[in-house]
């Protein structure tokens, strides 16, 4: 409704919605109104773990505490874990500032409409 709304107060600005490939988002009935609205419609990767962060901060404390490392008990592999979150602001936070960045290819000329 807010798209159609959109694109008909201005029809001459180019839409694009990005969409994260559900499947009713793919669906014949949302795609044959995108194109009657002259909506592009921009589906992500079906699984994009560098556009969601917290798939970021797993790959490194994966990386910090589970590569090459034994727990022979889970308590001291919960514990390990538990210690490499709660350091993450003081100890590890230089190697999370680069690593879990918002750098993203951006759209030059684009103008947003929030939801």
């Amino acid at each position: 409704m807010l798209t159609k709304l959109a694109a008909q107060a201005t029809p001459e600005v180019p839409i694009t919605v990005v969409l994260d490939n559900a499947r009713y988002q793919r669906c014949r009935l949302v795609q044959s109104h995108a194109a009657l609205l002259k909506i592009e419609l921009l589906f992500l990767p079906p699984y994009s773990p560098n556009l969601n962060l917290i798939e970021r901060l797993w790959k490194f404390v994966k990386k910090k505490c589970l590569y090459s490392k034994y727990y022979d008990k889970f308590d001291k592999f919960q514990e390990a874990i538990s210690n490499c979150l709660n350091n993450a602001p003081t100890k590890h936070q230089s190697e999370l500032q680069s690593l879990l960045t918002l750098n993203f290819q951006t759209f030059e000329k684009s103008q947003f409409m929030t939801v």
